[in-house]
């Protein structure tokens, strides 16, 4: 390595005054100069040898700039040592003796080497030891140093007491190596125009032998991750969506933590998304104290942020008056999954009145339509008033237990065609209450349809053993009060307040879009906004056409004698505890399906979540399994029916001509 004059310099060389007698200094002096006459000599030039050595340190000193006149008095010729990297690796006693045998023996080649005009790496990496390491040096690093001076010839030359290392003053031995440096200087070889050789480049690290046991220091920093370069979580929600930290993930990436034998990377499948899980988080059993944010709860708030980062489900809320046909139909995709939203959605809720004769073919047809991907949490009946709750597979473990109530609106307790269905349940920290009601008929009998729903809140005796999220805002007189979310759907009866004539005079106007004309007779509307029903409630924006009553398989409003006034008789309203924790995305009605007199209407709502505790009762995944199983056999079975049904449609198609 050069000095930044150009300079050839070697890390054992310094400089320094001596205090020794001047006898010593003149036995020093001359053979110094006679050493530099020697090789000046060698290379054409003459020079005469120093009368002193005060004389010699000064015609040399004169050669180099101030800042190294200041620097040799208290300084060496060393430069100072590279900064060390950022992630340190502790070498082991054999890896630094293996370095320093490296070190000098490239060392030693530089200073062999006479076409050499600049030190070697290895220079360059001893003084980026500390110190320390340097302070104490074995005698094998000694002897290693004694041996790199004595292979150069002009040290061998220059200083021939220099063999004794310890027998000889400070004085002479410095004055040997100042020569054996500036050399090459003298004899003009760094000002000739030749091209250097430099010595072999040696790696700045080399790398350390690879150790069998696999929990080494060496393959736990190699296998350490950087905060600054932690990007799996950005990388995971931006190519999978819904995909969170867990805790597993918290832990080892947010606090950089190190495994003993892998990194978490290699933990991870490549092939699933499930997040790895630690043994001492499976050991942990805080969860059973019911805490909130206890580590690995099921249902606390770092479970819930995986599966919902936003915290926020889809929930599909259907009703549909059948007319006790016992036809069904042939396709239900329409209703459940219709085209506007690109993703089905988290929970599905469906609400029948005057429900078909076989309840549980109508159950088998909503698995199947739905797939594999659900499975039915609960289902419930009071007479004709049917319910089934399904929820996405992946999500059952997070539901309470499922309870149900019913109430008899008629006055004959033992005709159950008019009433309501209520079905409750924690999903997490949040409350849930699904009713479906069928009120008193008749265009007039407003009073009547709200006496059936005051007495519908007074009567569904719920929840009962799963706990109350929020007692304090709960009512005795009210159910709807007593959870967190509730949606109340089904056959209101409420009507148009105007004769047929008119109404099919507006419907005529605007086939399409506008009904806005129409709700200003429509009588739940008008009973909402003075408060009288459904206290508490919204509805979102009604952008359809009537759903009742039509002619059966066909898109005609009543033709009978009676003339019925189209109306809005199915209604889905919703309430929550806390505001703004419904969104209504989408209010709307299904008019493919022909079956009944009245079409099915849907909402879907996206609805906040919160972590909950896990000392409720929980459903523990359990689910109709008969029911699934049925549903996916006739799903692959009209599939492969349709398939052959294909098939042979093709073949027929063919014809031959003779």
């Amino acid at each position: 390595m050069s000095t930044p004059n150009g300079f050839p310099q070697h890390s054992g060389a310094c400089v320094t005054r001596s205090t020794e007698g001047g006898a010593v200094q003149d036995l020093h002096a001359k053979r110094a100069g006679k050493a530099a006459k020697k090789e000046a000599g060698g290379n054409g030039l003459i020079l005469e040898g120093p009368p002193s050595v005060g004389t010699f340190l000064n015609e040399t000193l004169k050669l180099l700039p101030d800042e190294f006149k200041v620097n040799t008095k208290v300084k060496s010729l060393t430069p100072r040592p590279p900064r060390k990297p950022r992630l340190e690796r502790a070498a082991s006693l054999d890896e630094k003796s293996w370095r320093r045998w490296r070190r000098f023996r490239t060392s030693q080649e530089s200073l062999t080497d006479p076409n050499e005009t600049s030190s070697s790496n290895g220079s360059l990496q001893e003084a980026s030891l500390s110190p320390s390491v340097r302070g104490r040096a074995s005698p094998c690093h000694q002897c290693c140093q004694q041996n790199s001076l004595h292979s150069s010839p002009d040290a061998s030359e220059a200083s021939p007491i220099g063999k004794s290392r310890g027998g000889t003053s400070d004085l002479g031995k410095r004055a040997s190596e100042i020569s054996s440096a500036f050399g090459g200087l003298l004899r003009g070889k760094a000002f000739a125009g030749g091209k250097p050789r430099l010595s072999q480049i040696m790696p700045a690290r080399p790398l350390p032998p690879m150790e069998l046991n696999v929990a080494s220091h060496t393959l736990r920093t190699a296998n350490k991750i950087d905060s600054d370069c932690m990007d799996y979580r950005h990388y995971s929600q931006h190519k999978f969506g819904r995909v969170s930290s867990s805790l597993s993930d918290t832990r080892l990436h947010g606090n950089g933590m190190v495994y003993d034998n892998c990194s978490t990377d290699s933990m991870k499948s490549t092939f699933s998304l499930l997040t790895p899980i630690r043994s001492k988080d499976v050991r942990s059993r805080s969860y059973m104290e019911g805490s909130l944010l206890a580590n690995g709860a099921l249902l606390g708030a770092e479970e819930l942020s995986r599966y919902f980062p936003d915290r926020n489900i889809g929930i599909f809320v259907a009703t549909w008056n059948m007319q006790g046909q016992k036809e069904l139909p042939e396709n239900l995709d329409d209703l459940l999954l219709p085209t506007d939203p690109d993703y089905a959605q988290d929970m599905y809720v469906i609400g029948v009145q005057e429900g078909c004769p076989d309840r549980r073919e109508w159950e088998i047809r909503l698995q199947e339509t739905l797939g594999p991907h659900y499975v039915m949490l609960y289902s419930a009946a009071h007479g004709v008033l049917y319910m089934s709750v399904f929820i996405r597979r992946d999500l059952i473990w997070f539901c309470s237990e499922v309870e149900y109530a019913t109430v008899t609106t008629r006055i004959v307790s033992q005709i159950k065609t008019k009433g309501a269905l209520g079905v409750c349940f924690t999903f997490f920290g949040t409350s849930f209450l699904f009713i479906t009601s069928h009120f008193t008929s008749g265009d007039s009998k407003v009073n009547e349809r709200k006496l059936d729903y005051n007495k519908t809140i007074q009567a569904l005796t719920l929840p009962k053993n799963v706990p109350d999220t929020n007692p304090y805002r709960s009512s005795s007189s009210d159910v709807t009060t007593r959870f967190d979310e509730v949606f109340w759907f089904g056959d209101f009866n409420f009507r148009l307040n105007k004769d047929r004539e008119t109404v099919d005079s507006i419907l005529n106007q605007n086939p399409e879009a506008d009904v806005s004309k129409l709700l200003a007779y429509d009588q739940l509307t008008s009973e909402m906004s003075r408060g009288s029903i459904f206290k508490g409630f919204q509805e979102a924006d009604i952008h359809f056409r009537p759903s009742y009553k039509f002619d059966i398989g066909k898109d005609t409003y009543d033709t009978t004698s009676k003339q019925r006034t189209p109306s809005y008789t199915d209604r889905v309203v919703y309430r929550s505890r806390y505001r703004d924790d419904i969104l209504a995305v989408k209010y709307s009605s299904c008019p493919v399906i022909k079956t009944s007199d009245h079409r099915p209407v849907f909402a879907l709502f996206r609805v906040k979540v919160r972590p909950g505790r896990d000392n409720i009762p929980l459903a523990a995944g359990q689910f109709d399994r008969e029911l699934y199983l049925i549903g996916i056999k006739r799903r692959i079975t009209r599939e492969l029916q349709k398939r052959q049904e294909q098939k042979d449609q093709k073949s027929s198609s063919i014809c031959s001509i003779s």
